[in-house]
């Protein structure tokens, strides 16, 4: 007994501390704009975009007064995030959220595993965004407090990646003369009050319609800081184009304009990235952009990409997974050939860091930086609405503020099928360590699928499970929980000899 004693208390500590770590949640880095980079704030690693637009339901299945959003119900967002990581996505894109519902499991879900977030502040629904026909009426107090609140409920999450200040705002040449201003504004008000009620700085952006006409100008006139300040809180952090003009496995870097695209952003000194690809023209689509989005003619301008979109929407044909209205979900063809087209990728080369592109920093505001003539060249914003300021300073009013939680359960309960029919069989995430971000990973999730089987129930893009989120107290690692569980059985040996 002698001997025995202090191995049982060297063993009851380990106990203690392997116990009080799977009571911790584990955390993704942050990731920091550096330039016209996206970097890992701990390794230093450069960050590359590989994601996807997220949002079940469509913009139609989000409602005044609705109880769920894309990331309110802790097993969908399970069933998918196992999908996505086996895709080898790091970022999902959320347009619709709704800042007063609970977030944390399904945020803490895709940090488990290594996937980032980046959101919308605003939604389809009456005063939740910049109306370009009524610019001076619809910026207003309600409308700030409406994109704080979003900002308060996923503030507190690591991989919170962004939040973009606007979507296709300008998809008019006359909208390039009135819409900027405001856009800047909203921008600068994000920004002071991430400054002001965060523990951390979060970049703010725009995604930008594909409008050739005004694209560079909107580009540059989002882009520069006003009096040459480099602290100008209106100057876009990164900027975001929603382009689908890579059409079909014939398309090339020159015939889809990427090259013009290059071009235009040559001299960026933000991070600039596709906020949303994947044409559809052509189907099945064989997702060739690809390769040359994250090959060498762009990956020195260029910060990845957002495929749209995750879910078939009735009859949109750009999804990659069907869902059905009892939970069940079924593999497309599109999902499969973008897999395939990632497991190409040399990710070690993607994150490699460019030193020059970190230094770079942006020019000073100018007309001489605007081309067209009907484009906006003044640099005047619009003044907070009455009230605005005091919400910067003091935040907003009862805030539902977010929090990881220990995810507690890995295993998907619905049944998923891959493209060719088979159920996939054992589908569950796998939680990474605290500085590893998700990557392709060379799997073949639809090849995994067992025997032949027809998902039931009705497809639609705009009813997924509607499951309790509180059935999903998701997920831990079992490798630990089965250490536990082994050290308190010979701790019981122990006591009893």
């Amino acid at each position: 007994m002698l001997i025995v004693a202090p191995v049982f208390q060297i063993l009851k500590r380990s106990l203690a501390l392997c116990v009080l770590s799977a009571a911790l949640a584990s955390a993704v880095q942050p990731i920091k704009v550096q330039g016209a980079d996206y970097v890992n704030s701990v390794t230093g690693d450069r960050f590359q975009i590989i994601g996807v637009a997220y949002q079940p339901g469509g913009s139609s299945g989000f409602t005044t007064g609705g109880t769920t959003d894309p990331l309110s119900d802790g097993d969908t967002c399970l069933r998918d995030a196992a999908l996505m990581q086996k895709l080898g996505i790091n970022t999902i894109r959320v347009y619709n959220l709704n800042p007063s519902l609970n977030h944390d499991l399904c945020a803490s879900i895709f940090n488990a595993v290594g996937i980032y977030m980046l959101l919308d502040v605003n939604s389809p629904l009456p005063n939740e965004s910049l109306n370009p026909d009524q610019l001076s009426n619809s910026y207003n107090t309600d409308y700030l407090t409406r994109t704080f609140a979003v900002v308060e409920a996923f503030k507190s999450f690591p991989n919170t990646l962004g939040f973009f200040s606007g979507n296709e705002v300008m998809q008019t040449i006359p909208s390039g003369g009135t819409v900027p201003p405001y856009v800047r504004a909203v921008t600068r008000d994000l920004k002071n009050y991430i400054a002001k009620n965060c523990d951390r700085s979060i970049p703010v952006g725009y995604s930008a319609a594909d409008v050739r006409d005004i694209l560079a100008d909107s580009f540059a006139y989002l882009s520069c800081d006003i009096g040459g300040s480099t602290s100008d809180q209106s100057r876009i952090d990164f900027f975001g184009l929603n382009s689908y003009s890579w059409c079909g496995g014939d398309a090339t870097f020159e015939s889809s304009g990427y090259n013009i695209l290059v071009s235009m952003f040559s001299n960026t000194s933000i991070p600039v990235f596709f906020s949303e690809y994947g044409c559809n023209k052509v189907l099945p689509r064989v997702f060739d952009e690809v390769q040359a989005l994250y090959g060498p003619q762009m990956t020195a301008i260029m910060s990845g990409g957002i495929i749209y979109e995750y879910v078939q929407e009735p009859a949109n044909n750009f999804g990659l997974v069907n869902l059905y209205d009892n939970g069940t979900a079924s593999l497309r063809i599109d999902y499969d050939n973008l897999q395939k087209q990632y497991n190409k990728l040399d990710i070690k080369a993607l994150e490699s860091g460019n030193s020059s592109a970190t230094k770079l920093t942006s020019p000073t505001c100018s007309s001489t930086l605007i081309s067209e003539a009907s484009f906006a060249s003044k640099f005047t914003l619009p003044a907070l609405p009455a009230g605005a300021q005091s919400l910067i300073d003091n935040g907003i009013k009862d805030p539902n503020n977010g929090k990881l939680v220990q995810v507690t359960e890995t295993a998907v309960k619905q049944p998923v099928y891959g493209s060719n029919g088979g159920e996939i069989k054992d589908l569950a995430i796998k939680p990474l360590a605290d500085d590893q971000s998700n990557t392709p990973n060379g799997q073949d999730t639809s090849g995994s699928g067992s025997s032949a089987a027809t998902p039931s129930g009705t497809a639609t893009g705009a009813k997924p499970s509607k499951t309790s989120a509180a059935a999903g107290r998701m997920n831990g690692d079992l490798w630990g929980l089965g250490v536990g569980m082994a050290l308190a059985a010979l701790m019981l040996m122990l006591q009893s000899a």
